[in-house]
């Protein structure tokens, strides 16, 4: 199966959506679909493409099994609501040649757009239509509520221009998936028949976030004791989040309990104001965003996970760092209203809060800080749930089943014939540098398509 991706988002930038995006398109390959992505360069949380990515023109690389098409982006330094709308729009410019070039000479089987960026989505549509493709849109973030209800975008004539836009782009797939029950029934609400609406969840590996010691390396770099209870953030710093709740309850606790310790780990336009607002507290520390090989250890450094949220975005989004604060067994405070999606997840395997409560929050550590037993007991609710319902593996598995159900990506007959087993690249590949990886014996040949294939016109620097 031929699978092409369309998304702004993508490694190397390490959170948020371009984690997602990323796996999804590594398991894919990794299961022997032919996997082509068209994306920008990183940038995210920074807000600032780094200079080896820096370029006016397309840029093509091969990575982990998949093909990377990335397009020139306007990308601002400090994104209002105008500018986030021109970053999008230029997505949009950049993306349509290699996206229609896919379609008329790749010939994919399905096309999976990612919103975030929703505006990218029309020239998708057309390219699946184009190729006689499936067509699938994931909505990550509920973009356009979530843009006015934090006050990125205003007027209500405009945003009724934008919802009528919204209905209209996600109407011309054959399959909308999001990634929690309340989200979908958001979709429905704006008209989407629950018959194309699919349940498609974020995910954490679970072998590779486990439950750790709390004594690491990163608590004694951070200079914290054997016996601080540290309440960790570990995310993009933007405004959306309410992280000045975090500062305003580390000065509310300091004085006295001085053992309780934040750490705020992340980068992003809200950092400077974080750091600015933390200036004389010494019960705060700061970090940068670390690798994936150290994630686990991140989020074992901690004893309490922090989730804080925005009241007008309940239900909107659901943060996407919920599936590793869980698996790693630690107890999570989350600022949730009740019945919303972010609340049921956490339900048992933390506290949940009022959004906005910067005291609520003091509160909730202050109990969770003096209970041992409590957090050992959420924080083993908070790792069996993460196995049970955001197991990497499982959930994209049964992505890809779904996938196989759509008729154009039914395999045919012949993608059936069984094929010596190999694990080493053919002569084929070698000299013509096909993408088409040798199938096991019995296994559905599925890197092929039921089309021919062609070259592809587009021109593009190849990445050294």
């Amino acid at each position: 199966m031929r699978v092409l991706v369309v998304g702004i988002n993508y490694a190397p930038d390490l959170i948020g959506v371009a984690k997602y995006t990323t796996e999804f398109c590594e398991s894919m390959a990794a299961w022997s679909h032919d996997v082509r992505v068209v994306t920008g360069p990183p940038y995210y949380p920074d807000w600032s493409i780094p200079r080896e990515y820096r370029t006016s023109w397309y840029v093509r690389e091969r990575s982990n099994l998949v093909d990377v098409i990335r397009v020139p982006i306007y990308v601002p330094a400090q994104p209002s609501g105008l500018k986030r709308l021109l970053h999008h729009t230029s997505f949009l410019i950049s993306a349509t040649a290699p996206l229609l070039s896919a379609a008329l000479f790749w010939r994919p089987d399905i096309v999976f757009v990612v919103a975030p960026s929703l505006l990218s989505a029309p020239v998708a549509a057309l390219a699946a239509r184009l190729a006689g493709a499936a067509s699938w849109c994931h909505v990550q973030d509920l973009e356009v509520d979530a843009a006015f209800e934090v006050g990125l975008l205003r007027g209500s004539a405009t945003r009724r221009v934008m919802a009528t836009f919204e209905r209209w782009i996600l109407k011309a797939f054959e399959r909308v998936s999001t990634i929690s029950p309340q989200m979908m029934a958001q979709l429905e609400h704006k008209g989407i028949a629950p018959t194309r609406l699919r349940e498609f969840r974020n995910w954490i590996d679970t072998s590779s976030v486990a439950p750790g010691s709390r004594q690491t390396r990163l608590r004694a770099a951070l200079h914290l004791g054997p016996d601080d209870i540290v309440a960790l953030y570990s995310g993009a710093m933007s405004t959306k989040q309410g992280l000045e709740l975090i500062v305003e309850a580390a000065a509310t606790v300091e004085e006295k309990h001085p053992s309780l310790k934040f750490v705020l780990c992340g980068n992003g336009p809200a950092r400077s104001t974080l750091m600015e607002m933390s200036q004389g507290l010494n019960n705060v520390r700061f970090l940068d965003l670390q690798p994936l090989d150290r994630v686990s250890e991140l989020l074992s450094t901690a004893d309490i996970q922090l989730l804080p949220q925005k009241a007008e975005i309940a239900d909107l989004v659901l943060p996407s760092k919920l599936a590793g604060m869980l698996a790693s067994g630690r107890p999570l405070v989350a600022m949730a209203k009740p019945g919303t999606g972010l609340a049921t997840e956490v339900d048992g395997a933390g506290l949940v809060i009022p959004p906005g409560d910067a005291a609520a929050l003091a509160e909730a550590l202050v109990t969770l800080a003096a209970d041992a037993a409590l957090r050992s007991r959420l924080g083993a609710v908070a790792r069996a749930r993460a196995e049970q319902k955001w197991d990497r593996t499982s959930i994209l598995r049964s992505l890809e089943r779904e996938f196989m159900t759509l008729p154009q990506c039914a395999p045919s007959h012949a993608a059936r014939v069984p094929q010596p087993a190999t694990s080493m690249r053919s002569i084929e590949q070698i000299t013509t540098g096909s993408r088409r990886r040798p199938d096991e014996t019995g296994r559905l040949a599925s890197g092929r398509s039921m089309r021919p294939p062609a070259r592809s016109l587009l021109s593009a620097k190849e990445r050294p």
